[in-house]
């Protein structure tokens, strides 16, 4: 009998049910066939940098235990060695196709002969699109209700950011629970933490609104102070006048201005009375924001504009990185 192992076994166990699951047949011109039924739990290490956008590699190693290759060699039948059935379905990854190899190893004690199976896999992404991806945009685009919200109404955008912020940092911690810790980043952790940063500007946005809001009070209550100083200055001033004495009788020679009709003007008067003047051109950012007379206000407007443009160039940069390097490593 082979002395055959599975290099990479976590745990297996045959089967006895009813009778234990294995025969053997000799044929005339000297062949033993030998099978059995086996349940087996495998090792595969895993790269998680593309996760949930990866395809991954493992493999089914059976070698000789103790008999060198001086003694036995293990060789792959021709033809079709491996069979897989045709309905074979897995909840997360679908089987693309399979590789049969040799996985000879030396050692201290001799070289010891080994067969290899490598099974190719790509994870199932429409899982993930439904249960992470979508929930993630949808609470981001949630957080930007608060935008178009009231500067005033203080409790309903505080709740709303930071009801958002909490469920997004749930949602994160859920993800990485069903996962081993790496010391990488993943592509999910990539999505995650820019959905969380987009959360939580939110929140910080309306921070912001706030102290300008807070700030447009003061300085418009600061204006009307000035005002009031000025009229009642300018009142002081009037009743001042209305007792000073005028008198009419001061002369005041004043040169004029008009050239007369063939008087020379020289060159260096000419120069000095040159006012150069461009007209100011239009900028309508300006005339566009200057329709929004407070800060607060100007920033909800910019916000509202800013934060959708910049998560959908995320997205296009994101999903062309991440989409071709699949592509790449596949090649």
């Amino acid at each position: 009998m082979p002395d055959l192992f599975f290099a990479n076994e976590k745990e297996g166990h045959t089967h006895n049910i009813i009778m234990p699951n294995v025969y053997i047949r000799i044929f005339p011109y000297g062949s033993v066939l030998y099978s059995i039924r086996i349940s087996l739990t495998l090792s595969c290490p895993m790269n998680l940098k593309l996760y949930p956008l990866d395809r991954q590699t493992c493999s089914l190693r059976m070698a000789s235990y103790g008999w060198t290759t001086a003694d036995l060699v293990f060789l792959w039948k021709e033809g079709d060695p491996v069979q897989v059935v045709k309905n074979l379905h897995l909840p997360r990854f679908t089987l693309e196709k399979f590789l049969t190899d040799y996985c000879n190893s030396k050692t201290n004690t001799g070289e010891y002969s080994c067969l290899k199976v490598d099974l190719l896999f790509k994870r199932e992404f429409s899982y993930y699109l439904i249960q992470i991806y979508i929930p993630c945009c949808m609470l981001v685009i949630v957080s930007w209700v608060s935008f178009w919200l009231d500067q005033g109404a203080v409790p309903a955008r505080v709740s709303l950011g930071v009801t958002t912020l909490l469920t997004m940092a749930t949602q994160t911690s859920g993800i990485n629970a069903s996962l081993p810790p790496v010391s990488y980043t993943k592509a999910i952790d990539v999505w995650t933490g820019v959905c969380l940063t987009f959360v939580f500007g939110a929140l910080l946005e309306f921070a912001l609104v706030n102290y300008a809001s807070r700030s447009d009070m003061h300085r418009e209550n600061m204006k009307k102070q000035r005002r009031q100083c000025e009229l009642e200055h300018a009142a002081s001033m009037d009743a001042t006048s209305d007792l000073m004495d005028t008198d009419s009788n001061a002369t005041f020679a004043m040169k004029p201005l008009v050239r007369h009709p063939g008087e020379p003007i020289s060159m260096d008067k000419l120069r000095a009375c040159e006012i150069h003047m461009q007209p100011a051109r239009p900028n309508c950012c300006r005339s566009w924001l200057a329709k929004f007379p407070t800060r607060s206000k100007r920033i909800d407007v910019i916000s509202r504009i800013t934060f959708p443009l910049v998560f959908a160039l995320f997205n296009i940069i994101y999903w062309s990185t991440y989409l071709f390097r699949e592509d790449g490593e596949e090649s």
